[in-house]
């Protein structure tokens, strides 16, 4: 399957949004905070792939804002424009925080290092010197990435079961008309800025062996169980029907 490009993503389906829509949004928009999405501090353009198929890249944009010191997420968008569509999001937090996970939670987890070394990582728009100073702590981080929406198969609406997804950990996994066609619509050279960044160092501790989906795949998958009751006196035991 061939990698998506933003440039050719589907019309999503569905009448155009109306001016009394419009109107209200407008309003609520002077009157509501908006809190959490005020936090989002930065956009940095990154692939991923599905967990359970390297074959299948997609290009992801990241809106991101820290929780704390250790800890950013991000909602993750197919291209930056203002009708981009809501893919997914990523957990982004420090190697000292991902050493406290179970065992059984990291394989879900993937390493920065070789994303931000190789430079397929980066910053739209911010000038190298800056750019580079924040990708010095990325590179030593882990992220949990979860995609709702497949839009390589060209899906017009979220279809299916959410996607684990995995990152990039060494040359010649990503397809290169895909890194062709990013740089240049970004004006961005990968092989010069891994030039820049080859001081970088990833994790202190090394990248963990659990991490990157363990060295295998992990595929999401569904099934059927009873539906645990609420515990209120009045519940019934199914509440779908």
């Amino acid at each position: 399957m061939d990698p998506v490009h933003a440039s050719i993503a589907p019309e999503v389906p569905g009448e155009k949004t109306k001016v009394g829509t419009s109107l209200v949004d407008t309003a609520a928009a002077t009157i509501q905070s908006f809190g959490p999405t005020k936090q989002i501090h930065q956009h940095l353009c990154a692939f991923h792939f599905y967990a359970d198929d390297m074959t299948r890249q997609v290009e992801a944009h990241h809106y991101c804002g820290h929780v704390n010191e250790d800890m950013r997420q991000c909602l993750i968008y197919d291209r930056p424009d203002a009708d981009a569509r809501l893919i997914g999001l990523e957990y982004i937090v420090t190697e000292e925080l991902f050493l406290t996970l179970p065992d059984t939670e990291k394989p879900m987890w993937h390493s920065h290092e070789y994303e931000v070394k190789s430079g397929v990582l980066f910053l739209p728009g911010v000038p190298g010197p800056v750019e580079r100073k924040d990708l010095e702590k990325v590179a030593k981080t882990y992220g949990k990435t979860i995609h709702f929406w497949q839009v390589d198969k060209g899906d017009e609406l979220p279809l299916g079961l959410p996607q684990v997804m995995m990152a990039l950990t060494r040359d010649g996994q990503l397809y290169p008309n895909l890194a062709k066609d990013v740089e240049s619509r970004y004006g961005v050279s990968f092989e010069k800025e891994r030039a820049n960044r080859a001081y970088m160092e990833g994790p202190t501790h090394g990248i963990h062996p659990k991490a990157n989906a363990a060295g295998v795949g992990l595929k999401t998958v569904l099934r059927e169980i009873e539906c645990k009751p609420s515990g209120h006196p009045e519940s019934v035991p199914r509440i779908f029907v």
